[in-house]
């Protein structure tokens, strides 16, 4: 690829290349767009094949970041960090410490959290070199794991989705099929069981897939099966890039909603959903229940007024369904319009002079 093709075609702000041998680092922070306020993203840790494999996953995540926080109407740009490496076994304290250091070093133009491959136990590292990090633990007066609140919000979302196609809210007794048993699919998992649903998971690490099934009932199939369950809704809970020519025409359900960012591999899928009869729930839409848990820390974290604002993803979602029917288009062409009207109201508000 090209990068700074790349880069101006989808109007990044910055690309930042870090690198510290005597711990291991090599990692990559992407800000996007910083119109509506800092940029804020997780921190992601996996073993890429290639740095070009990193650089693509941390600009189209950054990139999401935007379009999450916009469509969310929080004051907050869009970014992300990636670390090259395998979680299990590279991290260090001096990998994170050092990363905190590169963080600190864009004088919070960057925010960062956990994301795949990181913990709140990681975040404290970070926290050590530079105050630009959230999702601490509960203790120190932070919010802690944003992932039950963003599987609160997805649940939400999915009964927005399943109240316009099945003609009620209720999840008892619909089967949805979840792609990956992480943090955010495990904790969606909970809210689903809860409500009744019968689940059908799928996830490449075989000790997740065995709690699925011991906390949730689920019946397991493997990782290429997932694409041909009968359901009433597929969950995708794992990485992007999941929705595509290969996959689309395979699946058999109503409503495809989960967690997972960048779903899409191409912008024209979600247009290809819709020819379906699939109602797709924009992954930024609908999984943005983290990405406001944190920014509700980052003025004074108060747990009741966190969950309130995630569960306002029911009616975003019902918005979108609605404006998606009025103007004949995709769901997802709607998300992308919302977030992106919301950048461009904020950059002809005119700018006067501030003595700092």
């Amino acid at each position: 690829m090209r990068i700074m093709d790349y880069m101006e075609r989808y109007e990044y702000e910055e690309l930042v290349f870090c690198c510290d041998t005597k711990v291991g680092l090599n990692a990559i922070i992407a800000i996007h767009d910083t119109t509506l306020g800092p940029a804020l993203g997780g921190a992601r840790m996996w073993p890429y094949q290639s740095e070009e494999e990193a650089v693509l996953d941390v600009l189209r995540l950054a990139r999401a970041m935007t379009c999450k926080a916009s469509a969310a109407g929080l004051n907050l740009g869009g970014g992300k960090a990636v670390i090259i490496g395998n979680p299990a076994k590279d991290k260090s304290i001096g990998l994170f410490r050092s990363l905190g250091k590169f963080i600190e070093s864009l004088n919070g133009r960057y925010i960062t959290t956990e994301d795949v491959g990181t913990t709140v136990h990681d975040m404290q590292h970070i926290r050590s070199e530079t105050t630009h990090v959230t999702g601490l633990p509960l203790a120190w007066g932070s919010s802690g794991d944003p992932s039950p609140l963003t599987g609160f919000g997805v649940c939400q979302g999915i009964k927005a989705c399943a109240k316009e196609s099945f003609g009620s809210d209720s999840l008892r007794g619909r089967t949805v099929a979840i792609q990956g048993f992480g943090k955010v699919g495990s904790n969606l998992a909970g809210y689903l069981h809860n409500e009744g649903a019968n689940l059908v998971v799928t996830d490449i690490n075989e000790e997740a897939a065995r709690r699925a099934k011991e906390e949730s009932g689920a019946t397991l199939v493997n990782s290429n099966e997932i694409y041909d369950v009968e359901c009433d809704i597929f969950s995708p809970c794992a990485l992007g890039g999941v929705l595509n020519r290969q996959t689309i025409p395979r699946l058999k359900c109503k409503i495809v909603a989960g967690g997972a960012n960048n779903q899409l591999q191409e912008d024209e899928d979600g247009d290809l959903l819709q020819q379906r009869g699939i109602l797709y729930a924009p992954d930024y839409i609908v999984n943005a229940g983290g990405i406001i848990n944190l920014s509700v820390e980052l003025t004074g974290y108060n747990p009741e007024l966190a969950r309130d604002q995630v569960a306002e993803i029911y009616k975003t979602m019902e918005r979108v369904i609605a404006l998606a029917k009025s103007d004949e288009i995709s769901t997802a062409r709607i998300a992308d319009r919302l977030a992106r009207d919301r950048i461009e109201e904020a950059r002809k508000v005119r700018t006067i002079y501030l003595k700092r």
